[in-house]
């Protein structure tokens, strides 16, 4: 009886060990999926945007993990600089049997302990090269971090800008819902007390169902330039998600002069700094190559012993049988069936299609940020143009919408007059948002993310 209800304590003790850690594993996967969550924004701004991106994307974390890569193959081409040290042992058991009169059988044992090292004196600075080599390995896994991170980020501002124009357009298209709305309350008024005719009302209609396809066309925008966004940040599916409308989407800024901004890109961006360590790489190639005519001198060493049937493994054996090596071995290339002659003009051809791997990157960037000029200059342009198109049609379309309301002004007229007002504003909120990204795009190669980031 006593047996039992002891089996019985321990399995109600396993039972409650069981759920207790069931639930505290639950508690913690609660934890930290609720935490996880609170950790993203609500609605993202810019720079949440951009942090989260160069912290989480896919891509640009591959590069890092080449850069750690790159710095264990420095680790290692250091230590190649150093002696190494093996050690080895062996024990053979032999048996042996003689058959016939007076066979025997005899068992024989032996055995031997070494420790053996060698270290490269000279290999025509090989070695030393190699390591100068992996340093700019790591380094330019740097810069190509840096690279994906500068493309990520004219990505995602674009995204982000696309979407900042969504919303404003929404915002007008509901206005202009609104007001159609209202006028086609007031013309039903009208008409019902006969003072307007049906043709009047029907275009206020239409000119109203026209506003509400505006509205959806521009909710459906923002919705697909949200996926849009959302896929560069490599989010969730189900994660909500909606960005931040700043207080003002800044001014159109002073552009700076082109041969500034070269100047500027020539200096820091990262696929320039990339084909000049290319190009250091390859001289160094060309030495390595070199370095096959030239002998390579290692100095090795060993210490052992050995024993046997008629020996006592211990310490009194290394006193008996223990052997001690030193030597320097030079291998000096004779003819090497032109080995390295090839490897020599290779590296030579490798010098010059870096040259010019770095002077295509140079034009690339020129070309580049003079079109980024260009466009600047000219949404800057587009934008004043617009601003003035705006200014004049609002007041246009005002004065219409005054003379509707007290009966003085055509239906037909009012409509096409609110048309053009549409269209300046759609022209005018497009080219400031153009005018915004292509000065963020140029600036961005003079000063890199930190343009837009600050």
């Amino acid at each position: 009886m006593q047996k039992i209800k002891t089996k019985y304590m321990y399995n109600s003790i396993r039972k409650w060990l069981f759920l207790s850690g069931l639930l505290v594993v639950t508690s913690v996967w609660t934890v930290q999926g609720i935490y996880a969550q609170d950790t993203l924004p609500a609605r993202w701004t810019l720079q949440d945007c951009l942090r989260y991106a160069q912290e989480n994307n896919i891509t640009v974390n591959s590069l890092r993990l080449s850069k750690l890569t790159s710095e264990q193959n420095l680790i290692q081409s250091r230590a190649a600089l150093w002696p190494n040290l093996t050690a080895s042992t062996s024990h053979n058991l032999n048996h042996t049997t003689v058959t016939g009169s007076g066979g025997s059988s005899t068992t024989n044992n032996n055995g031997s302990l070494g420790l053996t090292s060698a270290v490269t004196l000279y290999n025509g600075g090989v070695l030393r090269r190699d390591i100068q080599q992996k340093q700019l390995d790591v380094s330019m896994s740097e810069l190509d971090v840096e690279e994906e991170k500068n493309n990520l980020y004219l990505q995602i501002i674009q995204a982000y800008n696309n979407i900042l124009l969504d919303k404003e357009t929404i915002v007008y298209a509901e206005d202009l819902v609104n007001s159609s709305k209202e006028q086609v309350k007031q013309m039903q008024a009208q008409y019902n007390t006969g003072s307007a005719a049906r043709k009047d009302l029907i275009q206020l209609e239409a000119q109203l169902a026209n506003d509400q396809f505006t509205l959806t066309s521009a909710q459906n925008n923002e919705k697909q330039d949200k996926l849009t966004l959302k896929q560069l940040l490599q989010l969730p599916m189900d994660t909500g998600f909606d960005i931040e409308r700043p207080d003002s989407t800044g001014s159109i800024q002073a552009i700076p002069s082109q041969q500034q901004v070269l100047a500027n890109a020539l200096s820091y961006r990262p696929e320039i700094k990339n084909s000049e360590l290319a190009i250091a790489g390859a001289k160094l190639d060309i030495k390595n190559a070199q370095s096959g005519y030239l002998p390579t001198i290692s100095l090795s060493g060993g210490l052992g012993t050995s024993y046997g049937n008629n020996t006592s493994l211990g310490f009194s054996q290394f006193n008996n049988s223990i052997y001690q090596q030193i030597g320097i071995t030079a291998s000096i290339p004779i003819f090497s069936r032109k080995v390295n002659q090839t490897n020599v003009a290779r590296a030579k051809i490798a010098l010059e299609q870096a040259d010019l791997s770095y002077a295509n990157t140079k034009t690339i960037l020129s070309q580049a940020v003079e079109s980024a000029y260009i466009s600047a200059n000219t949404a800057v342009s587009q934008y004043g143009t617009s601003q003035e198109q705006l200014k004049y049609n609002e007041e246009a379309y005002r004065i219409a919408g005054e003379e509707l309301r007290i009966g003085t002004y055509n239906t037909v007229e009012y409509v096409q007059q609110k048309n053009l007002y549409i269209q300046a504003l759609q022209n005018f909120t497009q080219a400031k948002y153009n005018a915004l990204l292509a000065i963020d795009i140029y600036n961005f190669y003079s000063k890199g993310s930190d343009a837009v980031n600050k």
